[in-house]
């Protein structure tokens, strides 16, 4: 993919993002989906995964949740489809189509699923990352958009993040063990 298909799609999803319709507001573009871009990134060689499917899946990996909220429950599910159909306008390959879709399928913490690639692995353990570092926006969520309160917003935040930390692989925890446990302290006393 060349630099203008990608600065494309990045525009695509960061204007989902700005969009009135996008129940979780522009933060899940600068607190999430930038820096699951970043770790995916980061992560790439740890895995030896494919580092343009590891960006592509990153940046589409919450896509359809975004543009529509109702699917949010299922936003694997159709933002692997949705990332099919960004990516079949660009005629990127269909083989490199195919694993990111199986990354998107599987990157989510709360549903079970199987790693079948190394980019998987990789948008897996960046994801969850991300939730470490994005966690204020995790707690914007739980008491701005939920309405709920400090106790059970930190219960919430503390239970995303706990299977955030599940679903990371263990040299990953190695690297982020620190924003773990101080996030942990800071929110507790509810155990994950």
């Amino acid at each position: 993919m060349n630099k203008n298909e990608l600065a494309e799609l990045y525009k695509i999803v960061e204007d989902a993002c700005k969009s009135e319709t996008n129940a979780f507001g522009y933060g899940i573009w600068k607190d999430h989906i930038l820096y699951v871009i970043e770790y995916a990134k980061e992560f790439a060689p740890i895995f030896k995964a494919d580092p343009e499917i590891v960006e592509l899946a990153a940046l589409l990996h919450d896509y359809a949740g975004i543009k529509d909220e109702s699917l949010h429950k299922k936003h694997h599910i159709y933002g692997a489809e949705e990332a099919e159909k960004l990516l079949k306008k660009y005629d990127y390959p269909s083989e490199k189509i195919s694993i990111i879709k199986d990354c998107i399928l599987n990157h989510r913490g709360s549903v079970p699923g199987k790693t079948t690639t190394p980019e998987a692995e990789c948008l897996i353990n960046a994801d969850a990352a991300a939730h470490l570092k994005g966690f204020t926006s995790l707690l914007h969520l739980t008491y701005v958009k939920f309405g709920m309160t400090k106790d059970e917003g930190n219960e919430w935040v503390l239970k995303k993040i706990g299977r955030s930390w599940k679903k990371m692989s263990p040299n990953v925890r190695e690297l982020l063990s620190p924003q773990y446990e101080c996030i942990k302290k800071l929110l507790g006393p509810y155990t994950i």
